[in-house]
């Protein structure tokens, strides 16, 4: 048996997602949810929802997050870790309210959160913050007690996020054909958002031209590109680009699209890309759309070889770093030395959100900061 690992004062980690629908009727219901507030008409979601009835109306990050908490469990066990493991959503069941209802009703007081997002921004951070913030509201208002919620670091430059990435990229390479494959463009994609929301994401020091946003991003894209380098030889050209952009025409968002992207590196020449979606942890609905149907669609009309290298998903090294986050955390609570293990120009994120960080579009409670009215 494994020495038993010391996660005190945690007694409970929970994995918060996005959620998505699991059947044909649960998809505008969905996209309902993720939209409200936004006055959108049912038929317009129906358009959208599209993506979804490619698929049978379902979502792939349900699963994967299922497979992610097998993975996570089987390392804590396997590593003498004895935290429990549970699971809530933003837009869909399991809700996150109901999951930390369950948490306090099972007697946990001290939880560690656990987003499925990497880096610093508004909708990667501060607004499951806000959830976290609603969902306790609603437990306050139904007499429960309040458990004390933390959230873990930043993980987009920890070694067991970017090592999975890296061998993704050398095997999509690997599959190109080998008269394009020295010449090949690697494009390391992730969500497009507002450029407004970019230049404010991360704490207020790092506001400005993309902010964190964009230079976690680079970051992770020039380490990948680096060890790429490295261990073939070859020097591959490299580009951040975007996808998956949603909002109106005329606010200006991260660019270029992928889409476009791939029309100028053809134009330019370029013999093959990989696409790398560094910017997500699973292969959810945009990577299984955006990239694996819209751009590869794309793609095909220009004779472009093209390979999609795999997300970090449930890779039992990334379920490792999981485990190195937690105990991290739990030394520095406990006052003991820590030495926080990060790759890259940018070392590690703080764990404590500070006042003014991906600040909110309109002003709103958030757990889990400095500017937490939970603490």
């Amino acid at each position: 048996m494994p020495d038993a690992l010391d996660a005190t004062p945690y007694d409970a980690l929970l994995l918060l997602s996005f959620g998505g629908p699991e059947g044909p009727d649960d998809v505008v219901p969905f996209l309902e949810n993720v939209t409200r507030g936004r006055g959108i008409p049912k038929e317009r979601l129906k358009e959208v929802g599209q993506h979804y009835f490619l698929f049978g109306g379902v979502s792939p990050i349900n699963d994967q997050n299922r497979a992610l908490l097998d993975a996570l469990r089987k390392d804590f066990a396997d590593h003498g870790l004895d935290l429990p493991v549970y699971w809530g959503n933003r837009n869909w069941a399991p809700y996150l309210t109901d999951t930390l209802r369950e948490m306090v009703r099972d007697g946990r007081r001290r939880i560690l959160v656990l987003a499925a997002s990497a880096y610093a921004s508004y909708s990667g951070c501060r607004q499951y913050r806000e959830n976290l913030a609603d969902a306790l509201a609603t437990l306050e208002a139904e007499g429960l007690g309040l458990p004390k919620i933390d959230k873990l670091r930043h993980y987009f430059n920890h070694p067991g996020f970017v090592e999975p990435m890296i061998e993704g990229v050398l095997r999509s390479l690997a599959d190109l054909p080998e008269e394009v494959r020295s010449g090949a463009h690697i494009a390391f994609t992730t969500h497009s958002i507002p450029t407004s929301s970019a230049d404010t994401s991360g704490p207020a020091e790092d506001h400005g031209d993309g902010g964190a946003y964009v230079r976690q991003h680079l970051d992770v894209a020039r380490l990948i590109a680096d060890a790429v380098r490295e261990r073939t030889g070859v020097d591959h050209p490299w580009q951040l680009v975007y996808q998956s952009r949603s909002g109106a025409p005329h606010i200006p968002w991260l660019e270029p699209d992928i889409c476009d992207h791939l029309e100028e590196r053809h134009a330019a020449g370029v013999p093959a890309v990989v696409m790398a979606p560094i910017g997500f942890v699973s292969d959810h609905m945009e990577v299984l759309y955006d990239l694996d149907t819209e751009a590869t669609a794309k793609a095909a009309e220009l004779g472009l070889p093209v390979r999609r290298s795999a997300t970090v998903g449930a890779d039992p090294r990334f379920a490792a770093a999981v485990r190195d986050l937690i105990l991290e955390r739990a030394r520095s609570e406990r006052g003991e030395r820590v030495t926080p293990c990060a790759l890259g120009a940018l070392g590690a994120s703080h764990d404590l959100c500070p006042v003014g960080c991906c600040p909110a579009r309109a002003p709103r409670p958030a757990a889990a900061g400095a500017d937490s009215p939970y603490a």
